[in-house]
């Protein structure tokens, strides 16, 4: 979509219902709520004990943690091209 308009939808994570609202596609918002739910799900398989606030933050921490290293391996991917010109 990414044209200035909205898509508003709801989609489902660990449970809870949440409505999304964000200039992207439907289908990419629930998406990313379904990699989300996935990831809440692996935490939880790991530490069961944890409250869904404590399972949360640990799911966020962890998301961005790849997130950066994604982003560490693409910097580093575009200055070895860049010194291949």
């Amino acid at each position: 979509m990414s044209d200035g308009r909205k898509a508003k939808t709801t989609v489902d994570i660990y449970g809870q219902h949440f409505t999304i609202i964000g200039e992207e596609s439907k289908a990419h918002m629930r998406h990313v709520a379904g990699i989300v739910d996935d990831k809440m799900r692996e935490m939880n398989e790991k530490n069961p004990y944890l409250d869904i606030n404590k399972l949360a933050v640990l799911t966020a921490v962890n998301v961005v943690h790849d997130y950066i290293k994604l982003k560490e391996e693409y910097e580093k991917l575009e200055r070895q091209l860049k010194e291949k010109d």
